[in-house]
C-alpha cells in the first residue's frame, strides 16, 4: 500500500519519481558498459529527467541496447529484488543498492544529481543501520514494490507526451530513429516487459 501511494498519488509521485530517474538512468549506464561502451557521465534533473552520455559507435546493437535499457531497468531491478526477497535476502537486496548506488555517484556530473544520489543513498543506509530486521525487511519491500509498479507507470507517461509530441527525442523515438522500428512498437516493448516484470514479481512475492 505504501509502495501504491508513492507512484498512484500525485503529490508524492512529483517527488519519489525521481529514484526512478535513478534506476532508469543507472539502467542506461549498465547497458553503456556491458556492451563495451564507455560511459561519460550522467545526468539527473529536478523535473525528473535524466540524461546518460556514452561514448563509441553512434549505431549498432550497442547502441539499441543501451538505449533501450532505460525503460525496461526499473521493472526488471524490481524483479530481480522480487527474486531476492522470495530468497529471504532482504538485508542484502539493501546493501546491494547501497553499492549500486556508490557505483552511480562517481559517475553523476551535475549538482540535483550528486543530491538526488546521496540523499536516496542516506535513506537506504539509514534503514539498514537502524532499523530492526523486521523494519528492514519491510523497507526492502516497498522499495521492490515501488520499483515494479513505477516502471509500468512511467512508460505510460511516456506514451502520453509522445501523444502530444512533447517527447520528439524520448528513448523511444532514438530507438525508431536507428532500427526503424516504430516510437509507438518501442513503447509497447517497454510496456509488455515492464508489465511482465510486475506479473512475475507479484507471483514471487505473494503467498
Amino acid at each position: 500500500m505504501v509502495a501504491l501511494l508513492l507512484v498512484g498519488y500525485p503529490a508524492l509521485w512529483r517527488y519519489s519519481r525521481n529514484a526512478v530517474t535513478i534506476a532508469h538512468e543507472g539502467a542506461h549506464g549498465l547497458a553503456a558498459l556491458a556492451t563495451g561502451r564507455r560511459l561519460a557521465g550522467i545526468r539527473l534533473h529536478s523535473d525528473t529527467s535524466g540524461l546518460t552520455v556514452s561514448a563509441g559507435r553512434p549505431t549498432g546493437p550497442g547502441m539499441v541496447l543501451t538505449g533501450a535499457a532505460g525503460y525496461t531497468g526499473p521493472g526488471l531491478f524490481g524483479l530481480g529484488a522480487a527474486a531476492l526477497l522470495a530468497a529471504g535476502y532482504a538485508v542484502g537486496l539493501l546493501w546491494l543498492l547501497l553499492g549500486l548506488l556508490a557505483l552511480l555517484l562517481v559517475q553523476i556530473r551535475n549538482w540535483f544529481g550528486l543530491w538526488s544520489v546521496l540523499v536516496t543513498g542516506a535513506v537506504v543506509f539509514a534503514a539498514t543501520w537502524w532499523l530492526p530486521a523486521a523494519g528492514q525487511s519491510a523497507f526492502a519491500h516497498v522499495v521492490t514494490w515501488f520499483l515494479l509498479l513505477a516502471a509500468p507507470t512511467t512508460v505510460v507517461e511516456l506514451q502520453r507526451k509522445r501523444r502530444r509530441r512533447a517527447a520528439p527525442d524520448s528513448d523511444a523515438d532514438q530507438l525508431a530513429r536507428l532500427t526503424g522500428v516504430p516510437g509507438v512498437l518501442w513503447v509497447g516493448f517497454f510496456l509488455t516487459v515492464d508489465v511482465g516484470a510486475l506479473a512475475l514479481g507479484t507471483w514471487w512475492l505473494l503467498p
